[in-house]
């Protein structure tokens, strides 16, 4: 019989083979507020919430500064207003580069260059023909520094630019783009070995059909999946079928070895009455799904074996963006740099090593009140029930906990060393914990869609000791 350690070790070893085929996790920086922290203060927060990819909306001197040296990867953007400058004016591209991108580069981990944003999208506009011919000029500028080969070049699509999204399978481009856009840039990503960028927001189908698409498919939460009628393949979630609407619709021009980047993906924490399905609730299971399912999945499934890579929309709320209120609910963090509510951002925070979370500007980390965490314990972490998690989500954590998740819930029986305080966050979090220690605390075993997270720090809930391995 092989021993506990070669079992220990096993499984050890195929969670390492699996974070290497997973994807990554990056996140957007924007900057439309005027209460915002300063590049550097914004940088210790990624840094601290363990993510090492970020995308801006332009090439700011001071947020490119303030990433040198810090082992972030950046995309940078050339705005939309400067396409026509690009397209028609190599010179203005030479010192676009040189000006913005060799002047910082390789202290600052410029990984790529995104040429506009959405101007590929539902409609032609006066500046969709600009911006193939300005990826050309800004790639010519890029291999006359030897840049060419460490710096990609592409643009952020729309998913409205597709004709036709469903079923994922018969997905399709808009037919007035595709001869005078889409092949032409197709050709210019699969020349240069770059990849597409595509925007992708599950939360505007569903806010717009929310009668006929399920809310639980739209956040990645369990539901009986939606079958493909072309290729009979099942979707968990909105968000993987709009991502293989992409892949069909490249593969119908027969672009299939071109890859894609997720580069903006998200959901509103508040919104407007009319805003179906904007809520602090459903932002904190869709981000927090999504995260979990980049890091410890595969691809999606008509591309199994391609990582899913994706930024989240967006670092911080930003008071300053137009249109309805969901625009300005974006973020995950308010411009004092909190929570707006509790979810793992990167590999490091499923394993529980990321900075404690912070759920509203005016709630910090648990403290030993007698229902939350005490003094910390070193190479220990224990996994706890979000006190701000609503009930329904903690009850089912508890239910799934004890029952398939095979946790030891005897001690919150009534009699049971664990059941005073009688409270379900108390209970939940026992019962989480038991799990999560029975799973060897492997990444992504505290999640529960969002209600509990790991803590380095010893619960204290009355007398009851809570485990730390089995």
């Amino acid at each position: 019989m092989a021993s506990p350690s070669f079992f220990s070790f096993l499984i050890l070893f195929l969670s390492a083979i699996a974070v290497l085929d997973a994807g990554s996790i990056g996140i957007n920086y924007g900057r439309v507020a005027d209460n915002l922290p300063p590049p550097e203060k914004v940088v210790q927060l990624l840094k601290s919430q363990g993510l090492a990819k970020v995308k801006i909306f332009d090439s700011d001197s001071a947020v490119l500064t303030a990433l040198a040296n810090s082992g972030i990867s950046v995309v940078v953007c050339l705005p939309n207003q400067q396409l026509s400058s690009a397209a028609n004016d190599q010179s203005f591209s030479d010192s676009w580069v040189q000006a913005n991108i060799a002047k910082y580069y390789p202290a600052t981990k410029i990984e790529a260059i995104a040429i506009g944003n959405e101007v590929i999208a539902e409609n032609i506009t006066d500046t969709t023909k600009f911006v193939v011919p300005a990826m050309k000029t800004i790639q010519a500028s890029l291999v006359k520094l030897k840049l060419d080969s460490n710096i990609k070049v592409s643009s952020p699509v729309a998913i409205s630019c597709l004709g036709n999204s469903y079923p994922a399978s018969a997905g399709s481009f808009k037919p007035d783009q595709v001869q005078s856009t889409i092949i032409p840039m197709l050709d210019f990503l699969r020349e240069t070995g770059s990849y597409l960028m595509v925007n992708v927001y599950p939360f505007f189908a569903y806010k717009d059909n929310s009668k006929t698409i399920s809310l639980d498919y739209s956040l990645f939460k369990d539901n009986p999946g939606v079958v493909d009628s072309g290729n009979g393949l099942r979707y968990k979630s909105l968000f993987e079928a709009q991502v293989d609407a992409v892949y069909a619709a490249m593969s119908a021009l027969t672009y299939d070895d071109l890859k894609l980047v997720v580069t903006e993906t998200g959901w509103p924490s508040a919104g407007d009455a009319g805003e179906v399905g904007a809520s602090q609730d459903n932002a904190a299971a869709y981000n927090g799904n999504l995260v979990r399912r980049v890091l410890t999945g595969n691809g999606t499934p008509l591309r199994p074996n391609d990582p899913l890579n994706v930024y989240i929309f967006a670092l911080f709320n930003e008071n300053q963006k137009p249109g309805p209120t969901s625009e300005r609910n974006y973020g995950l963090f308010y411009p004092n740099e909190q929570r707006v509510y509790n979810i793992p951002l990167s590999q490091k925070g499923l394993n529980g090593n990321q900075s404690p979370p912070v759920s509203n500007v005016n709630q910090t980390a648990p403290v030993n009140n007698g229902g939350g965490v005490s003094k910390a314990t070193s190479g220990q972490t224990w996994c706890i029930a979000s006190p701000n998690a609503e009930a329904e989500e903690l009850q089912e954590g508890l239910d799934y906990a004890c029952g398939e998740g095979g946790a030891d819930c005897g001690p919150i029986q009534p009699n049971g060393a664990c059941y005073n305080p009688n409270s379900l966050v108390a209970h939940a979090s026992y019962a989480y914990n038991s799990y999560y220690q029975k799973k060897a605390r492997v990444s992504g075993s505290c999640f529960f869609s969002g209600a509990a997270y790991v803590s380095t720090q010893p619960p204290s809930f009355g007398n009851c000791q809570f485990p730390t391995g089995y």
